[in-house]
């Protein structure tokens, strides 16, 4: 128990989380109302891949907050559709008054090998899972701008930051999240608002898709299963917190108790031919020169995190 409500971090302020009905969502959603925020809880309860939809993980959340004394409200709304997307801040603005924190966790998978993957496949994910982002945070944009303070919090994806195979929708929509968050962070700083993204590891619906046919693959889901999805939450709420008023355009990862800071894409050799380089030079003086540099071709996640979780 706490000593006294006055020490929660985020006492008073409103947060509002996507696809907080289940997993990692719901652990954000339950640490931020115990923190002292009144929460949206938005999920429509859809399926893995975005099929039907279901009031119960959202409402469930709801009533876990309340009957601990917290304060949320359901809204099932499709991030995918600016007008439902923005019908989530709007909720948190009627109801508590303001909008303090939006936390894009919303994420749909239809996992499959790149010749296989269908336009839909790819929109489908695209859709949720990048222009979602979009939605909510264009939405809460101008409630952000006229109080000159908010926290847009973002869910990455080491798919995307890293690479992962049978996932070129999902790994595009977690690399441009973080690409965007990046230009929300430095669009709107002069209005003290900041943007900041997370690529969790842990075991959630999501990730139990996982293949485990091969002893490798085995031993990355049992890897996972050891990450619960509670450990993520303290880091959310932290970014939502007027303590993290000066932490903005970072990458975060939460990996069990790591805690991890990805840096970006910077250059990591140059190479100069003042007279120009023809096709021939490249093949024969720079390519032989930044090969010992090059990325590793098959490199997945597990190549960078092959350690058991802490």
């Amino acid at each position: 128990m706490r000593e006294s409500a006055v020490s929660r971090i985020l006492e008073g302020k409103v947060v509002a989380i996507t696809g907080a009905g289940r997993g990692i969502g719901r652990e954000i959603a339950l640490l931020c109302a115990r923190e002292g925020a009144a929460v949206v809880v938005n999920d429509p309860g859809v399926a893995q891949a975005g099929d039907g939809g279901d009031a119960g993980p959202a409402e469930t959340t709801v009533a876990d907050i309340v009957a601990a004394g917290g304060k949320a409200h359901a809204n099932l709304a499709n991030v995918a559709d600016p007008k439902a997307a923005a019908s989530i801040i709007e909720d948190a603005v009627q109801r508590f008054g303001r909008i303090d924190a939006v936390v894009n966790n919303a994420g749909i998978l239809r996992d499959t090998i790149w010749h296989k993957m269908s336009y839909e496949d790819w929109t489908s994910v695209i859709d949720v899972n990048l222009t979602g982002a979009f939605n909510v945070s264009k939405a809460a944009t101008p409630y952000f701008r006229e109080q000159q303070s908010g926290s847009f919090i973002h869910f990455t994806s080491t798919s995307g930051l890293i690479g992962n195979l049978g996932q070129a929708n999902y790994s595009a929509a977690k690399l441009g999240l973080a690409a965007m968050s990046q230009s929300i962070a430095l669009d709107m700083a002069r209005v003290g608002v900041r943007s900041n993204c997370i690529a969790p590891f842990a075991w959630s619906r999501m990730t139990a898709s996982i293949p485990a046919d091969t002893p490798e693959q085995q031993r990355r889901v049992e890897r996972l299963q050891s990450m619960s999805a509670d450990k993520i939450a303290p880091l959310v709420a932290y970014l939502a917190s007027d303590r993290s008023a000066d932490v903005t355009n970072q990458i975060f990862a939460v990996r069990r108790n790591e805690i991890l800071l990805f840096s970006k894409p910077r250059p990591i050799r140059s190479m100069v031919k003042v007279e120009g380089w023809t096709a021939e030079a490249i093949a024969d003086e720079l390519i032989p020169a930044f090969r010992p540099s090059f990325a590793r071709t098959d490199e997945v996640s597990a190549h960078v995190f092959p350690y058991d979780p802490v």
